[in-house]
């Protein structure tokens, strides 16, 4: 079964190819600064769409949106601002109503690139970044990113990090503390001690160097040497943080003066000298929401909002290309799942199995190496079902009684940030917002995809969290309308262990206390892989979810009353429990 739904994938894939020559690039008038941040600016055109949502629309509009020509479209890079070009244009040529800053389709979101700035040396001679040490970000748990500026900061090593003989945290206060990595439950040793329960003992510790970094896989450096990308509202953060960094053993050793797992708690080291730290810069390109309103017909309705939001974001490029067809293979067969899913080494039978499944494929086409993630799932089917909802409704001659507010946030996978920036910043009256609808990986669901799915499979999240009247209102339009979806409610359950009710964009208008619905396909094995591109979509499941979004967003839209929340509220401003 799994071999002859990759060769159907493929099929798919090779009748597009006369789709695909009816693309073509033109160059458009824009401001000089989004001229320059976008390079060439570009609107991309295919065959004409139509008013009617359809898989052949649904499938031009996403082998333009998830092409390579996009580079993964990640939050602050130059591929993701000619991406919201496209949004933009598209909602122009539609005739929407721009509901961004300045009279234009696009809420500013401010990112800034963080980056490590370390001048730290030993004796005079100068630390190596990777060979020494990795910094750790202010991202991090514990409040890692601080900077450390000092002729002389003073160490003193601290022992196993969570043993009862490591020192007590008031001999760290002030001190670099150099710890031996904590063990996990199964006793070996591991680097990832930022999110150690007790490391909160030691905040008054000028910094935490642990002695882990043999043990980090060299394959991840990279997500602690590069920049990462950060939300500031408010400017820059302050510097005052804890300095946090994962050090060599032999840096620990030099520091010590013997080898560490010979020193005794407390020793005093030699002091290091310089600054260590993070500093920001602007990210490559502006980074934006998109945002328009389609406005209602009741003039006594129509500045009340049924909001329809997707990300427009995804992660970018990998750290090195691979085969696309032998990273398929073996995720169809040991991760499933895909990035949600654990890496682990193949048994005998699945190396049998994965390599019956990739020579099936090349007997269809030569290998391909990858390095572009393109996000055709997550959320390129999101967001061209948006677009496909806007056309469908601006064609339509009866307007919903509400206005339908239709967003594209900017770094969710980033952490939400820019459904975040537009709920504490809202462009419209945020309690003119009844309720949200938020879409994210909603072309896929098949057998194959997931257990138990099939035609017309839905996972539902947070839907009746709020307000019982929306989670009702789902479920009856959704036989009323003869949709034909069976929900999959597993994932919304309290305490599950995959949160995602806390993982995308809804949960910024839910912890507001505004009603949401969070409707998706679910998981896969492209999910967050190099392999998530548009030939793998199910089209047809993509426009059926979308009419049903449209029917939902409708039948909220042209309630004689605003959605009854029944439910307690969230602290807008805490921590988000499922």
């Amino acid at each position: 079964m799994i071999g002859s739904t990759i060769t159907e994938h493929i099929a798919v894939d090779r009748s597009l190819g006369f789709l695909l020559t009816g693309l073509v690039l033109l160059p458009i008038s824009l401001p000089a600064q989004d001229q320059a941040a976008a390079g060439l600016p570009v609107k991309y055109t295919g065959p004409p769409t139509v008013a009617e949502i359809t898989p052949g629309d649904l499938m031009t509009r996403l082998y333009i949106f998830a092409d390579d020509s996009l580079a993964g479209r990640q939050a602050g890079k130059t591929g993701h601002f000619r991406g919201t070009v496209y949004l933009g244009a598209e909602l122009e040529k539609l005739g929407l109503e721009p509901a961004g800053d300045d009279g234009t389709f696009f809420q500013a979101v401010p990112l800034l690139d963080v980056v490590p700035m370390v001048t730290l040396t030993l004796d005079n001679v100068a630390l190596k970044m990777e060979q020494d040490y990795l910094m750790l970000s202010a991202g991090f748990p514990g409040g890692f990113g601080g900077t450390a500026s000092d002729t002389a900061l003073t160490t003193v090593f601290g022992g196993r990090l969570g043993t009862d003989n490591a020192i007590k945290p008031e001999e760290a206060a002030g001190n670099i503390v150099i710890f031996l990595p904590p063990r996990a439950p199964n006793g070996q040793e591991t680097p990832a001690f930022w999110g150690y329960p007790r490391l909160g003992e030691y905040s008054e510790a000028k910094g935490i160097f642990v002695a882990g970094l043999h043990l980090l896989p060299p394959q991840f450096f990279s997500f602690f040497t590069d920049a990462s990308t950060g939300y500031f509202p408010e400017g820059p953060p302050p510097s005052d943080g804890q300095l946090g960094m994962l050090i060599s053993p032999e840096l620990g050793t030099r520091i010590v003066g013997v080898p560490l797992d010979k020193a005794l708690p407390g020793a005093v080291g030699k002091p290091l000298s310089g600054e260590a730290g993070f500093g920001v810069e602007p990210t490559e390109a502006p980074s934006r929401n998109v945002v328009a309103i389609l406005r209602g017909s009741d003039p006594a309705l129509q500045n009340e909002y049924v909001t329809i939001g997707a990300h427009s974001d995804h992660i970018g490029f990998a750290n090195a290309p691979v085969d696309h067809d032998s990273l398929r293979a073996f995720n169809t067969v040991v991760r499933p799942r895909g990035a949600d899913g654990q890496p682990r080494p193949p048994n005998a039978e699945q190396q049998t199995t994965i390599a019956s499944l990739l020579d099936s494929l090349r007997a269809l086409r030569p290998g391909r190496l990858d390095s572009i993630s393109n996000g055709a799932d997550d959320d390129g089917s999101g967001s061209v079902s948006l677009l496909e909802i806007a056309e469908s409704m601006v064609h339509d001659a009866t307007k919903p009684r509400r206005s339908v507010l239709f967003i594209w946030h900017v770094g969710e996978e980033l952490g939400l940030f820019g459904s975040q920036h537009f709920t504490d910043f809202p462009t419209v009256p945020r309690d003119s917002i009844v309720a949200e609808i938020n879409v994210d990986m909603i072309g896929r669901g098949g057998a194959s995809d997931v257990e138990n799915g099939g035609p017309g499979y839905l996972q539902l999240i947070g839907s009746r969290r709020l307000s019982t009247e929306l989670g009702d209102l789902v479920e009856q339009r959704n036989t009323a309308g003869d949709f034909g979806f069976h929900f999959d409610y597993q994932f919304d359950a309290n305490g599950h262990p995959d949160q995602y009710y806390c993982r995308s964009d809804h949960y910024n208008y839910a912890r507001y206390g505004i009603p949401v619905v969070f409707m998706s396909t679910g998981g896969h094995r492209d999910y967050h892989m190099l392999t998530d591109e548009p030939q793998y979509i199910d089209y047809d499941q993509l426009a059926l979810v979308s009419r049903f979004i449209q029917d939902m967003a409708r039948t909220v839209a042209d309630l004689d009353h605003r959605v009854v929340v029944d439910h307690d509220k969230p602290d807008p401003h805490g921590q988000c429990v499922q």
